[in-house]
């Protein structure tokens, strides 16, 4: 017997279909019926709209993030290559007012008049204050203005390019034309390379200062003690050591803009004044080594 068919007892009164158990087998069936009907269920959970809805936003919402994330990648990507520019573009300047200072300074004879005047104490007195603006410029560099330290950068440069006026009286104008040439592309080689490589030449630094040391300590200990063919050794080794540190900023500077890039504009500036100077010092000490190592003295 199914729910809806009466009892068939012909009017009479039949105590079994009045138990208990009748009466819950009676609301069972009936609500079983009553869910096979659907009602009371959450339809919209089951209906092809809500599918449909679900899939509708669902891809352009992927899409979306997609196209964010290629937008952000892309302007970091383009950020970085104009922050590394202008950090190029610094050294550049740099070394081309060091090449008018140097110049000028053999034209109008004031080196020559500045040594005659002042002697070695001079001499001196020019190299400690080269390397004491380095120093502070390196160290202080985040914490002066973007235009103080840009103008303490090229007083370096403009120093630097008085004191290697000194080498218009040692090599003739071929040899350092030509040092100057192959210096510019072997900087621009290693540049390319220390960008694109994988190797990390970063995880050198510490071994590249080491070995800056020691030249440093050779070359004070030669201007002393002349040995036969020792120059041309450590010109040989400094070379090398500098083409390493090229390598080496070239992939520090990127890692730098990196660092510091979500402090501001402001900051990209000084972060560049400081890469600048690092990549000025391997390109002029590159030049002087190889002018050593292949220039003819006049």
């Amino acid at each position: 017997m199914t729910f809806g068919q009466q009892p068939q007892n012909n009017g009479q009164y039949n105590p079994q279909y009045n138990t208990p158990d009748y009466n819950a087998a009676q609301q069972a069936g009936y609500g079983q019926q009553y869910m096979q009907n659907g009602y009371g269920q959450p339809q919209y959970t089951q209906q092809p709209y809500g599918q449909n809805q679900n899939f509708q936003y669902a891809q352009p919402q992927g899409a979306g993030t997609a196209a964010i994330n290629t937008t952000m990648t892309y302007n970091y990507e383009q950020a970085q290559r104009v922050s590394v520019t202008r950090a190029y573009g610094e050294m550049t300047i740099g070394l081309i007012v060091t090449a008018v200072v140097a110049v000028l300074g053999q034209i109008t004879g004031a080196y020559y008049s500045f040594l005659m005047a002042t002697g070695m104490i001079g001499l001196i007195g020019l190299c400690v204050a080269q390397v004491a603006l380095a120093v502070i410029l390196g160290a202080r560099v985040m914490k002066m203005s973007t235009t103080s330290a840009r103008v303490m950068f090229y007083v370096y440069a403009a120093l630097m390019g008085f004191t290697l006026s000194s080498i218009f009286m040692v090599y003739d104008l071929g040899s350092i034309g030509m040092a100057l040439g192959i210096t510019a592309a072997f900087f621009f080689a290693l540049t390319m390379f220390g960008m694109t490589t994988k190797f990390n030449m970063l995880k050198a630094g510490p071994i590249l200062m080491v070995g800056l040391i020691v030249l440093i300590v050779s070359q004070v200990v030669l201007m002393f003690l002349q040995v036969d063919g020792m120059t041309q050794i450590v010109c040989a080794i400094g070379l090398i050591l500098f083409a390493g540190m090229t390598i080496y900023d070239a992939q520090s500077t990127r890692a730098l803009f990196a660092a510091y890039e979500a402090q501001g504009p402001e900051m990209i500036k000084k972060v560049s004044i400081l890469c600048a100077l690092n990549l000025y010092l391997d390109f002029v000490n590159m030049f002087l080594y190889i002018l050593q190592l292949f220039g003819n003295r006049d």
